[in-house]
């Protein structure tokens, strides 16, 4: 059976933002937008994809015309914060960097 993912504490989910700059929480999401034109952004989107497959981790990814936004919970958690999370926005903003994708919400 795999391993149940544990939930961050208020204070640890605190720290953990204050290591991921740019990125919000909304409940118990963690949310990050990145400007970047259509085509661009569906070439980030995969690769972001790409790289939750090899970790068996996602993000909600919302596509608009001229931007990305990214919301990050774990289910496996009861959708709460888990440090899966905050490891997930840094590959994210690896990436987003990567594709000149430029953060909105900072």
């Amino acid at each position: 059976m795999a391993d149940v993912p544990v939930p961050l504490t208020e204070e640890q989910i605190e720290a953990a933002l204050r290591e991921a700059p740019g990125w919000r929480r909304e409940g118990d999401e963690i949310t990050r937008t990145y400007g970047i034109r259509y085509h661009g952004g569906v070439a980030m989107i995969v690769h972001v994809a790409d790289v939750e497959r090899l970790i068996s981790h996602h993000a909600d990814i919302d596509l608009r015309w001229g931007k990305v936004r990214f919301a990050v919970t774990t289910h496996d958690a009861g959708h709460k914060l888990t440090s899966a999370d905050f490891d997930l926005a840094r590959r994210i903003d690896a990436i987003a960097e990567a594709h000149l994708a430029t953060p909105l919400d900072d």
